[in-house]
């Protein structure tokens, strides 16, 4: 099946098929093209062959980096600069992003700096990057100071799903994954939400169809939303629903230590808490959000090592922030969600605090 991400010169499609990795899709798209390979010691011994039997010849160069997130920072883009400078790539070359979300991002943003922007392809390899990271264009690296602070707009010209290489998926980053899909039923589909609710279990046991339906429909949200606001100067920034608490936690306990999933799936209920204290939702929609993240096999509070300040000073550093507001996605109900700056800080306050474990 087929998805395009409607962006006028800039579209592209989101091919989700079981071994399209090995199709020709790649030998017709690429041809006569330099190639560079971007994949990580774990993803690269899996795929990394397949992946080259579906090319129209030998790339120029192929980096392999350490896998994790503690990794993605600019000396893993130097080292990404350095193979494309030593291989001559040009402005007609094009880099192919082989991995998860880590891998995705970081070859994204070095397809945008090198020679000022080449083109790049996505092949996720994790539920997380297949659903979230791997289409809408946003690449970029962490610094010490906040996730993804350093990074660039830059669309790839194809995205390729291949739902196999979930059969090699660990259960902790399948469940990270799943965290990211239940935000679409959260922010935007409700009837979703609510097909999540029943199919949970068929998910977490990696079931073909349940899945690739699920990938299906995630992608096909986010591509609505990144067609109507593709560099997040509105409705965009409603994806970012747990966001806002989950980088703070990534961002103390040291990145890698919790998975993005995990601490979105955390950020999600402070969220929820906070929209239901507020008296915008039913509190009827938290207790069901717990237990479809609960059945998901995701953590519900905080890590005990973190306090109130720590999450404020993270999140004083969010890229949604305006004139030193923190600005958070709230529901309005369940498939409507919202964002607001106008929030009383001590309410927030008290969510955070009453969600660490």
């Amino acid at each position: 099946m087929q998805i395009t991400v409607d962006l006028g010169e800039r579209s592209y499609p989101i091919i989700i098929e079981h071994a399209c990795l090995t199709s020709n899709y790649l030998k017709e798209l690429l041809v006569g093209r330099k190639i560079c390979v971007v994949t990580n010691e774990t993803v690269g011994p899996l795929y990394l062959n397949d992946l080259l039997t579906a090319l129209p010849h030998e790339p120029a160069c192929i980096v392999e980096l350490p896998d994790g997130e503690q990794f993605k920072h600019m000396a893993s883009i130097e080292k990404i600069f350095d193979a494309a400078l030593e291989n001559k790539l040009n402005r007609k070359s094009v880099m192919i992003a082989l991995g998860g979300g880590v891998i995705g991002d970081m070859t994204g943003f070095a397809a945008a700096c090198y020679q000022r922007g080449i083109d790049f392809v996505q092949v996720p390899t994790t539920v997380l990057s297949q659903v979230d990271s791997s289409v809408g264009g946003k690449t970029g690296v962490n610094h010490l100071l906040g996730k993804n602070m350093i990074g660039a707009f830059h669309q790839p010209i194809a995205v390729l799903i291949d739902t196999n290489t979930l059969k090699t998926l660990p259960n902790r980053e399948l469940a990270a994954g799943i965290a990211e899909i239940i935000k679409y039923g959260l922010i935007v589909d409700d009837g979703f939400f609510e097909w999540l609710e029943v199919n949970i279990e068929a998910l977490n046991d990696k079931d073909d169809d349940a899945l690739t339906y699920a990938i299906k429909r995630s992608c096909e949200l986010k591509a609505q939303i990144v067609a109507e606001d593709e560099k997040e100067n509105g409705i965009r920034a409603i994806l970012n629903l747990g966001h806002t608490f989950g980088h703070a936690i990534e961002a103390k306990m040291g990145y890698g230590q919790w998975l993005h999933g995990e601490a979105v799936a955390v950020g999600m209920v402070m969220a929820v808490d906070l929209s239901v204290r507020m008296g915008l939702l039913d509190a009827e929609i938290l207790k069901r959000t717990c237990h479809l993240l609960e059945a998901a096999n995701l953590p519900l509070v905080a890590p005990t090592e973190m306090t109130v300040e720590d999450f404020l000073a993270a999140m004083a550093v969010d890229k949604k922030n305006i004139d030193d507001r923190i600005r958070l996605v709230l529901l309005e109900k369940l498939g409507k969600a919202c964002i607001s700056d106008d929030h009383d800080m001590s309410l927030m306050k008290l969510v955070i605090e009453e969600n660490i474990a």
